[in-house]
């Protein structure tokens, strides 16, 4: 803005060499700076020393010598002074800048990112095969870490990261299993062919199995590879042409995981002392983190909320009773559910154990997960009607939308609602009725 006398009272305005006008004005901090660009007209180098004053009046100016950080310096000193990150999602994210984000936009300055630059970034990353889960992920981290650059550090005034839907992950629905089906993968992932798969010096892998009766012989063909070889192991098994031997070691585990809607981390650092059995309770204080170096991490529970005491079924109380006696020392701090060496219970050694995938076939349902035996629970507690405050302490949440999605999803949980309103509406209508009331008198008739 300028003072009577032509002389600007906020910066100043000088013609260079090339004919262009350049702009200079003082920080907050006194120091002098010049504008990032230069301007084609006297006019438009005023306008744009009004529009910086305007912003240092309002709050919103930020410096432009800090928005030259480049960005992938920025994320990764977001990432480092994020302290309280669960060490998988610190991994996760590490990961994500580093195969996801450094290599297209590491060295963008952060004050030249744009919308129409994260959209290239995001096709570029579609382009490669990158999957739409992974895309979500990034974008989603990308966007976090540049709404503190607006909010806390103000080195950019907006966020670049508007393209509609680029955080929403589609993901298939997960599968749930009925009652039935819990039951049945609980005794089959104690179930094992008996059988050797050998490596020939030719390459190929030759198979022997054991029929009933303890009999051993050799499959007639050999297999290029040992995967096949096993395919072929356990499909006889299921149908029955090579003899299983069964270890009710994880039974226990597949039902609580199920039906107290325990995440993993939660059940694998469960105590003796943290089963209650006479009162049929298991109280969660804790979980394991298994970091990508093979360290495991006894840490907090996700949030707050999963700090909780869940109510278990009894028709699975004899199924923990029978592994409290069998598989777990005596002592108060002893794991429910440990490794074969008596260490913590590990995502790689329960699927080498169980063979998961094998599993999960011959149940029917190929992309089970573990996680889906937690989905499975919440998917049955909100199908009982239960309000939603009793659903999330039950799940672990403190916030209303996994709990919610539960409940939208629950028609039966609908229908006993119903049920429930026309048990009460009979009730009335019983009560304020005659017994010797055929009921015509209360009918409605059409009046002419």
């Amino acid at each position: 803005m300028a003072n009577k006398d032509g002389h600007r009272r906020f910066g100043n305005v000088r013609k260079l060499p090339s004919g262009r006008f350049q702009t200079r004005y003082p920080g907050p901090d006194g120091r002098i700076r010049s504008a990032p660009k230069t301007f084609a007209t006297k006019r438009d180098a005023e306008r744009a020393l009004t529009l910086i004053e305007g912003q240092m009046i309002s709050g919103e100016w930020t410096d432009p010598e800090r928005s030259k950080v480049k960005l992938g310096d920025y994320a990764a000193k977001w990432i480092e002074q994020r302290q309280k990150l669960r060490p998988r999602t610190r991994e996760l994210y590490a990961w994500l800048l580093r195969k996801h984000i450094a290599p297209h936009l590491g060295a963008v300055a952060l004050g030249q990112l744009s919308t129409p630059m994260i959209r290239d970034w995001l096709s570029a990353l579609a382009d490669a095969g990158v999957s739409a889960t992974s895309r979500a992920k990034a974008y989603r981290l990308l966007r976090a870490v540049l709404m503190t650059a607006v909010d806390e550090d103000k080195i950019l005034t907006r966020n670049p990261c508007r393209v509609r839907g680029a955080g929403t992950e589609d993901a298939p629905e997960r599968p749930t299993l009925t009652v039935a089906q819990v039951f049945e993968l609980a005794e089959r992932v104690g179930v094992r062919p008996v059988g050797n798969i050998r490596k020939l010096d030719s390459g190929e892998f030759r198979l022997r199995y054991q029929v009933k009766g303890g009999t051993m012989r050799r499959f007639p063909q050999t297999f290029a590879t040992r995967p096949e070889a096993e395919h072929v192991l356990w499909k006889m098994a299921e149908d029955g042409h090579a003899d299983v031997i069964q270890d009710d070691r994880l039974r226990a585990f597949i039902l609580l995981a199920a039906f107290a809607s325990l995440r993993w981390g939660e059940i694998t650092a469960l105590r003796q002392c943290d089963l209650d059995l006479t009162n049929q309770t298991v109280r969660v204080r804790g979980a394991y983190v298994e970091r990508a170096n093979g360290e495991m991490i006894l840490g907090p529970t996700k949030s707050k909320a999963g700090m909780r005491t869940v109510s278990i079924p009894a028709a699975i109380v004899p199924h923990l009773v029978a592994h409290m006696n069998k598989y777990v020392r005596p002592d108060a701090d002893a794991l429910v559910f440990a490794g074969i060496k008596g260490g913590p219970l590990r995502r790689s050694g329960f699927n080498k154990l169980t063979r998961w995938s094998y599993v999960a076939n011959a149940l029917g349902v190929p992309n089970l997960h573990f996680h889906d035996l937690r989905h499975t629970g919440n998917t049955l507690a909100a199908d009982m009607g239960v309000s939603l405050r009793n659903l999330m302490a039950r799940m672990g949440h403190d916030n209303e939308r996994a709990a919610l999605r539960y409940q939208h999803r629950s028609a039966k949980g609908d229908r006993a609602i119903a049920d429930g309103l026309d048990a009460l509406v009979q009730a009335e209508q019983n009560e304020g009725g005659d017994e010797d009331d055929d009921g015509s008198a209360g009918a409605l008739v059409p009046v002419a």
